[in-house]
């Protein structure tokens, strides 16, 4: 004997789905709300101000940067707009993959001939350059540089 499908069941069917989709996306906004950090900046006006002040004065710096990597040393030329050493007064620098932090490195430079030299190892693949530079008058000076290291595959 067979049960007949009416359209009771057809009603239940529709509910318990949209249901099942409802109740599913309110979970992930609830999450997603709850686990947002916050906001960045209190005034985004004031912000792309101060943001636009800062371009324009690491603009009016000039530099250049230019990395090298022979497999043990990074070495970083910093160059003003002449093609001479940047006169740099602090120079912090964080090399990590694009994608997650688990690698990420502080090294240590010195300065040498011109040029800054830290050892450091990599493993093949790519990896970000984030260069933070202040001149004598205290205009901060930032930089990505994206590297790549080993053989790449065309």
């Amino acid at each position: 004997m067979s049960r007949e499908l009416t359209g009771r069941h057809v009603l239940m069917i529709t509910l318990a789905a949209f249901g099942t989709i409802i109740a599913v996306n309110l979970f992930m906004a609830i999450k997603a709300v709850g686990t947002f950090p916050g906001l960045e900046v209190k005034n985004s006006y004031v912000a792309s101000q101060r943001f636009d002040r800062d371009r324009n004065a690491q603009a009016a710096l000039n530099w250049t940067v230019t990395p090298g990597y022979d497999g043990q040393e990074l070495v970083l030329a910093i160059r003003d707009g002449q093609g001479n050493p940047a006169p740099v007064s602090t120079l912090e620098v964080t090399v990590g993959r694009p994608t997650h932090l688990r690698e990420d490195q502080r090294p240590q430079f010195t300065y040498r001939g011109g040029l800054f030299h830290a050892p450091l190892e990599l493993a093949p693949g790519l990896w970000n350059i984030h260069l933070t530079a202040t001149a004598p008058d205290g205009t901060v000076f930032r930089q990505r540089i994206d590297h790549y290291h080993g053989n790449r595959v065309n």
